[in-house]
């Protein structure tokens, strides 16, 4: 079990990454992309990227090496390779690992070999030698080119669909209904958030600092955090990924918003495209009663139609279900 200390001042600072962090997306589908896991939701996914890998180039074997032997599908992956700076975006990511110390490496990369194989490459690197640096950070970009960016729409939809869910949370409860929110694979109780499928057992003291914490498509199920407690503390959750990413990635097609608008409410009815758009920033139905004046069984039956559909995901918090958008919700209400 982790267990995450907080202080009263750590809980004024904690705080919600804005978007899908697109480094710790590329280091955790390398292990998905790894494991034997099977998860229905990325089937489709893995055997897309896995075919692209091959047909990349002769020497994609060579030019993806060092990245994947640095990211197990199990245990330790090193710190080095998801740095706090990419939280501004994945160049400046991939500029903080270009300039990573040459301690911090040789550190990460000794941990990493007692638990694996490692290629001729990762000495070189512990050494700090540019051009190796260099090589991991052109098939980091490279790899991102082809599993991470085609799909970023919906990663990037399934993590706004959490955010609207943590806002609600935390407009309901302080920050200390935020951090309730994680509830079953996270508790908050008396100051300590605890991890509990967690595969090791420490303490993570914020000792001020606060906690980001970053949405995750690719995050499997137990949340992540750095193993160095005196980096900026980050812990990665798992988001719900909406139907996956089975569907062609895409975008929308181009018309305008007032004619896309009409021609969901001539599909789908006035009232459940009103249902449809109140969504898009995460509604319960309650809300939606009052918003559109209709009942509370009205509003329930409206959603239960959109969500089989697969326009809508509703989660249940106690005695509210709070409604937002999927992927396919908000390319229909974007057409």
């Amino acid at each position: 079990m982790l267990k995450v200390i907080f202080s009263s001042e750590d809980i004024l600072r904690t705080r919600v990454a804005s978007a899908a962090d697109p480094v710790w997306e590329l280091v955790l589908s390398l292990h998905l992309l790894q494991g034997r896991r099977h998860d229905p939701l990325l089937t489709e996914w893995r055997r897309t990227v896995a075919r692209t890998l091959r047909m990349e180039s002769e020497n994609a074997a060579e030019r993806f090496r060092l990245l994947l032997a640095l990211n197990p599908p199990r245990g330790y992956f090193p710190d080095f390779l998801t740095p706090y700076a990419s939280k501004e975006g994945f160049e400046a990511g991939l500029e903080a690992v270009r300039g990573m110390p040459v301690g911090l490496l040789r550190r990460d990369l000794t941990r990493l070999a007692g638990e694996n194989a490692l290629p001729g490459s990762a000495a070189a690197l512990a050494r700090g030698e540019p051009e190796v640096l260099h090589h991991l950070t052109d098939s980091m970009a490279r790899y991102h080119s082809l599993a991470v960016t085609p799909f970023w729409s919906r990663i990037q939809a399934a993590v706004e669909a959490d955010r609207a869910r943590r806002a609600r949370a935390m407009l309901d409860g302080g920050a200390e209904g935020l951090l309730a929110s994680f509830r079953p694979s996270m508790r908050w109780a008396d100051g300590v958030l605890e991890v509990l499928d967690y595969p090791d057992s420490r303490d993570l003291h914020l000792d001020g600092r606060g906690l980001l914490l970053v949405p995750s498509f690719f995050c499997a199920r137990t949340p992540v955090a750095l193993l160095d407690p005196a980096l900026p503390p980050v812990l990665v959750y798992p988001v719900d990924r909406l139907g996956g990413l089975e569907a062609k990635p895409g975008s929308g097609t181009g018309r305008g918003q007032d004619g896309g608008r009409d021609a969901v409410a001539a599909l789908l009815g006035r009232t459940r495209a009103a249902v449809l758009e109140a969504a898009d920033d995460g509604c319960t139905t309650s809300e939606l009663a009052r918003r559109l004046r209709i009942s509370a069984a009205a509003a329930s039956q409206h959603t239960t139609v959109l969500r089989n559909a697969g326009l809508l995901v509703s989660h249940r918090d106690r005695n509210r279900v709070l409604h937002t958008l999927t992927p396919l919700g908000r390319a229909v209400l974007d057409a």
